[in-house]
């Protein structure tokens, strides 16, 4: 019996994983576009009508919508509608966190390119020139 019960844990938390990583995917897929992240930074600070979101773009009425029906879908953002407007607003204010990580993640990655561009010349031509040595070492052994 306690064998039954430690393999339908198991197979429990396996579930869970596979349905948390299934859920981590779909969400990353929404965010896969500039427009769809563009607008969860402009809803940030709070609703916005579809005009407001449209002219913040500067993109053609369909390509927002479209934006916006994929962010619906994927329960990232609420609408409320109010006579012929419709507004809308971040569903969990938690994608602002993560956004904010992106946002780190990009910026340690601008830095590391900056430091790496700033090196002296002579340094690369010494990284290059070990390469190319060691690339030269690999290919003049005979073979086994």
């Amino acid at each position: 019996m306690r064998v039954k019960r430690l393999s339908h844990h198991a197979g429990l938390i396996a579930l869970v994983t596979e349905t948390l990583q299934g859920f981590k995917a779909e969400l990353f897929k929404a965010l896969a576009h500039p427009a769809r992240i563009r607008i969860l930074e402009l809803l940030r600070d709070g609703e916005r009508s579809v005009t407001e979101l449209q002219q913040a773009l500067g993109t053609e009425g369909s390509t927002a919508s479209q934006q916006l029906a994929i962010l619906r879908m994927k329960s990232l953002v609420d609408t409320r509608r109010s006579g012929n407007n419709i507004f809308y607003s971040l569903r969990d204010p938690q994608v602002n966190a993560l956004l904010a990580v992106a946002r780190q993640i990009f910026d340690a990655h601008l830095v590391q390119l900056q430091a790496m561009s700033a090196e002296e010349p002579s340094s690369r031509q010494q990284v290059r020139a070990g390469n190319r040595h060691r690339r030269l070492i690999r290919t003049s052994r005979p073979a086994a």
